[in-house]
């Protein structure tokens, strides 16, 4: 299965779970709860992410690694629940990233600035 279609799977996902009870879909949950309670959840997976990087930063072990992509994978996957909530897409991420390939970061900030 590609990177894509996998993102394309979990949008039609997160879509269809805003038709569903927040008894019976943790995503619902989230949604029934607003944009506060899910960005609180970005915030909590955000810090997990930096205290599982620094725990791979000082072992460096196989197990530590792994957590890092658990944390990581939590993150990427309330981000996208936020991106639903708002009728965005992962397509639209990809597609500023696509955008953004090639383009120094000093030369992409530099044009955000500008704007």
């Amino acid at each position: 299965m590609t990177t894509s279609s996998i993102l394309d799977q979990l949008d039609q996902v997160l879509e269809a779970r805003k038709n569903e009870s927040a008894d019976s879909s943790y995503v619902a949950s989230l949604y029934a709860k607003g944009t506060e309670k899910i960005l609180k959840k970005i915030s909590e997976e955000s810090l997990e992410v930096a205290m599982a990087a620094k725990d791979h930063d000082h072992s460096q072990s196989e197990k530590d690694k792994q957590h890092l992509i658990y944390e990581v994978t939590d993150l990427w996957f309330h981000s996208l629940v936020l991106l639903a909530s708002k009728d965005i897409n992962s397509q639209a991420i990809l597609t500023e990233l696509q955008r953004r390939f090639g383009l120094s970061g000093h030369d992409e900030k530099a044009s955000r600035e500008d704007a």
